[in-house]
């Protein structure tokens, strides 16, 4: 199989990105429409997902609101979602109508086996050309940034973190919370990136200053609500966005050496229970109504025509880093071995 290098990103972000991946070849597909007849018979849709809860819900309500179809929803972090999908699949179990996932990395190689129905949502236009499979297979939904941020009433901004390095430092001793990339494939890729820029030793460092390892980005968010700690060290911004719209006394900061950007595809998933309801779902999640979630709940749309989170940097404007999306798949047990190891 004939296979290219296709910037996953537009020409004007791709180049500011750097994020590239391996796309199979072939032919653009054409727009398609769901059929809303055909879904409403099917009376309900399966998604797994690891978009935020609060956003993950709200697409679901308003979904559920203007169709009257039910959306069974399993939401969990990038890695275990991928995990119980694969487990489900390998063992001829095709429970999940639709798929979004923050791992592009491995929707792309699920796409190349075949997983997938081509499938290009009216609405697709929106949505910059490279964040989408030429042949319809995924599309992208939302796009994660990962930054710092911290308590303003436990961290004075002079005090704040700048770069990555920054993280190391001993006046951070039991001040950060960062999540685990064995649950969250964002944290796979920071770590994968950070411990090939720094070396190991620059997390050895971080664990000797009592770095706090949690899950996910929700649990992250609920440490420093909480006060346990006061800075999150690398991770989804979204979280505290959406905690500084509720009143919270947060402060945001894209590193000065460059903030991940990784973007969540969507695929409807071939073979499933309720295909058109599937094709009705990926469909509404690149509406305006449901892209207008993203930058309500702090994070960023997939859409170039909705703006960026209130107070939020544009994504053309940040400095990001490039992610070698092909090497970290092939070293990503090696990495959640090692971050183990240091943080045991």
């Amino acid at each position: 199989m004939t296979t290219r290098r296709t910037a996953l990103l537009a020409v004007t972000l791709g180049t500011i990105l750097g994020i590239t991946l391996g796309m199979t070849a072939g032919p653009a597909c054409a727009a398609d429409s769901a059929d809303v007849a055909a879904a409403k018979a099917e009376g309900s849709v399966v998604w797994y997902t690891s978009t935020p809860i609060a956003q993950a819900n709200k697409i679901v309500k308003l979904f559920e609101d203007r169709y009257g179809i039910k959306v069974e929803l399993f939401r969990t972090g990038g890695s275990q979602v991928l995990r119980r999908f694969l487990q489900e699949t390998q063992a001829g179990r095709i429970l999940t109508d639709v798929l979004t996932t923050s791992d592009p990395a491995a929707v792309d190689d699920l796409a190349n086996s075949g997983t997938f129905v081509p499938f290009k949502p009216a609405g697709a236009a929106a949505i910059p050309a490279s964040l989408q499979d030429p042949q319809g297979r995924f599309i992208a939904q939302r796009m994660n940034v990962v930054g710092f941020y911290a308590k303003t009433d436990m961290v004075p901004d002079a005090d704040m973190p700048r770069t990555w390095a920054d993280l190391a430092l001993p006046k951070y001793k039991d001040k950060i919370v960062m999540t685990d990339p064995s649950f969250t494939v964002l944290q796979l890729y920071v770590v994968g990136t950070l411990s090939k820029e720094l070396g190991w030793d620059y997390y050895k460092k971080i664990s000797a200053n009592n770095a706090m390892i949690v899950k996910g980005g929700q649990q992250t968010f609920d440490a420093v609500k909480r006060g346990e700690r006061a800075i999150a060290g690398g991770t989804d911004i979204s979280y505290a966005a959406a905690g500084i719209r509720s009143g919270f006394p947060l402060r945001i900061a894209l590193p000065a050496d460059g903030a991940f950007v990784i973007p969540a595809p969507s695929a409807v998933v071939k073979g499933s229970p309720h295909p058109n309801a599937g094709k009705l779902l990926a469909e509404f999640m690149v509406t305006p109504e449901a892209q207008a979630v993203f930058p309500e709940s702090g994070n960023y749309a997939a859409r170039a025509d909705v703006p960026p989170p209130t107070g939020g940097t544009k994504l053309s404007e940040m400095k990001i880093k490039p992610i070698d999306y092909a090497g970290l798949k092939t070293d990503g047990a090696k990495i959640k071995k090692q971050f183990s190891e240091i943080f045991q």
